[in-house]
């Protein structure tokens, strides 16, 4: 069986396209977690119309972890809330998944845009991933498949992490067992973090983060301010 973990808060407006999208595939043999930080809109309703089981969450690793708990597959799919599957994915990528013997997979991306910039930025990172697959694995929370025996084995994700928690898991993965990156089907990414705090901040924040881990280390404390609104952008303070 295949677990779907889901981290919400406050999000209505996108969940409902992932479920649907989710519901849509061939493949049947699947459970979806939702790990939910407290939502005060129609998240939660949403949820229990698709049948998902519900968890409390908090931040993505938090809400991560606490879904893989109660898991009850033996592969373990993180989303984010606010991507969409293309049609056959799940068969695809877990088919690829089983053949090439991999123990974790990430995937790339294509974002729910029509401006040029953002399939710019986009295919830079889809780059970048395949680039360091093989000797510095990066699989971007919004789509990380994992054997749930691994996932154990490494105690889940680091909940001490203030940033880029999902590709310190994908490195730790990746040194206990086979990571690669699937480079097809593409999933669907929502690019409203671009939209609210802009693409140039966004590009900068995270090639700062990115050279900061390389250089220093896990990002364990607020340097680049991370706060959960910033991963759930439907929330409003």
């Amino acid at each position: 069986m295949l677990s779907i973990i889901i981290p919400t808060l406050n999000e209505e407006k996108s969940l409902p396209a992932l479920l649907s999208s989710i519901k849509e595939q061939e493949f049947e043999n699947y459970e979806i977690i939702i790990a939910d930080a407290g939502s005060k809109d129609d998240t939660l309703k949403l949820a229990k119309k698709y049948n998902c089981r519900i968890v409390a969450g908090g931040f993505p690793a938090v809400g991560r972890n606490n879904g893989a708990k109660i898991a009850k597959g033996d592969y373990l799919l993180f989303l984010d809330a606010d991507v969409i599957l293309p049609k056959d994915f799940l068969k695809i990528v877990i088919n690829k998944f089983k053949n090439k013997n991999l123990d974790i997979s990430s995937c790339l991306m294509t974002p729910l845009s029509s401006k040029k910039i953002d399939f710019i930025l986009h295919n830079v990172v889809n780059i970048y991933l395949m680039i360091t697959q093989y000797f510095y694995p990066h699989a971007p929370g919004f789509c990380i498949l994992v054997k749930k025996d691994l996932h154990n084995a490494i105690r889940g994700f680091n909940e001490k992490i203030k940033l880029a928690e999902d590709h310190d898991y994908a490195n730790r993965a990746g040194r206990s067992g086979k990571f690669r990156i699937s480079y097809s089907p593409k999933i669907f990414v929502s690019v409203r973090r671009l939209e609210t705090d802009g693409r140039f901040n966004i590009s900068m924040k995270y090639l700062f983060a990115e050279i900061y881990r390389m250089t220093i280390g896990e990002i364990k404390n607020d340097i680049f301010n991370y706060k959960l609104r910033h991963h759930y952008e439907n929330t409003r303070e």
